[in-house]
């Protein structure tokens, strides 16, 4: 997921730059130097002191003979993809503000102004959004402008509680040094998605500004793919929020099958003329196990989250995790697995009365449903704990 890319960061004392214009590339020779005019074009008519990179990717196409004659800086980034090639890019560059845009001749680069004045208003994130500006025809696909990007920024938006309308806006600006501190590591088209998330988390300034999508001047299928790269967005998404991954799912299947359950344990229900008894009864004690599991793992998940400083500490979660001790959790799970051993005694007490013959399995299975129920719930427990307290080790 990702790599280490060994560029020097610049010695920001010596250079007096306000503005970097960044294009990440790999086999852009049809675009890209029309996409450089336009940005040093941008820099001489709004007087900022600025200058372009190009962070190529490994192209093979000559592309970066072209970036070299047309003015620009060429950073050789040897990772492939594209977080990896924003990345070394953001670290070569010398400006105090960067601005990003693809080099397909999608975005306007001599239409950055919007963006600069944001910045210098004191924004540390700029993002634009193609959906309160203007998409072209032909300019998106229509998968992703009615499904993809609206579907995955909507899960952005509700996950992270962030106000952008565009979360994988391929033009955007931002102070060089909060990115920077985020520590992105991704390297794919999930990039994307990871800095806004990440400046989200740490509670960086954020803004917006409505730009046009433009029909991309190349004659070549485009780097993203659509099926991959949106898994691989969702995929970021939901690790990133254990609470959305783990702990609401976990706590809705908990409480259905502890409802169900106090429900059927003595009988049959009948709703409507359906009939449920042990065999749903089956389905609860599995939607019990499966649920306490699934808020272990949300705790252990954001546990090592904030130990890794992926994700900010949180005051609400930093109090579950003081009860989700090793401790803790150990003497709840063998409470639990008592109670379900006691259970399982009775039942056998109960077989034994009847000298070990026949019976109403309907009744028994009752029981025995429970009881195995809270005895793996019981172990589940106390495993999770001694995991809480083996990546809790090296922390105290």
């Amino acid at each position: 997921m990702s790599d280490n890319l060994s560029l020097p960061a610049p010695d920001e004392a010596v250079h007096d730059i306000e503005l970097s214009i960044l294009m990440p590339c790999l086999n852009e020779a049809e675009t890209l130097s029309a996409c450089i005019a336009k940005a040093f074009g941008f820099l001489e008519q709004s007087g900022v002191t600025g200058e372009v990179i190009v962070a190529d990717n490994g192209s093979t196409d000559g592309s970066r003979d072209i970036a070299l004659a047309s003015g620009a800086r060429v950073v050789e980034i040897p990772i492939r993809g594209y977080g990896a090639a924003l990345r070394g890019g953001i670290l070569a560059a010398h400006g105090r503000f960067v601005i990003m845009g693809d080099a397909d001749g999608s975005y306007n680069f001599g239409d950055l102004g919007p963006f600069l004045a944001k910045l210098r208003e004191g924004n540390e994130l700029v993002l634009g959004n193609r959906f309160k500006g203007e998409i072209e025809s032909g300019a998106m696909p229509l998968l992703h402008r009615y499904l993809g990007n609206p579907v995955l920024s909507t899960i952005g938006r509700r996950f992270f509680r962030v106000g952008p309308g565009d979360f994988h806006c391929g033009l955007r600006g931002f102070s060089r040094k909060a990115v920077l501190d985020l520590g992105l590591r991704t390297t794919g088209m999930e990039y994307a998605s990871e800095m806004v998330v990440r400046a989200a988390l740490a509670e960086l300034k954020l803004a917006e500004v409505p730009i046009v999508l433009s029909k991309d001047g190349r004659s070549r299928p485009p780097h993203l793919r659509t099926w991959r790269d949106g898994w691989r967005h969702l995929r970021f998404l939901l690790l990133f929020s254990p609470r959305w991954l783990f702990f609401y799912p976990g706590l809705i299947l908990l409480c259905l099958g502890v409802t169900m359950n106090a429900l059927l344990f003595f009988g049959p229900v009948f709703l409507g003329g359906i009939g449920f008894d042990i065999r749903t009864m089956l389905v609860a004690s599995s939607s019990c196990i499966v649920g306490v599991q699934s808020i272990c793992f949300a705790a252990i998940a954001r546990q090592y989250a904030t130990s890794r400083h992926l994700v900010p500490p949180s005051p609400r979660y930093q109090r579950m995790l003081e009860y989700f001790t090793l401790d803790h959790a150990s003497l709840v799970g063998a409470a639990v697995f008592l109670l379900g051993m006691g259970g399982l005694v009775a039942a056998v007490a109960f077989w034994g009365e009847t000298g070990f013959g026949p019976l109403d399995q309907t009744s028994l299975l009752r029981l025995v449903a429970l009881s195995v129920t809270g005895i793996t719930i019981g172990i589940q427990l106390v495993l999770a704990g001694f995991l809480s307290g083996l990546l809790a080790i090296e922390y105290v």
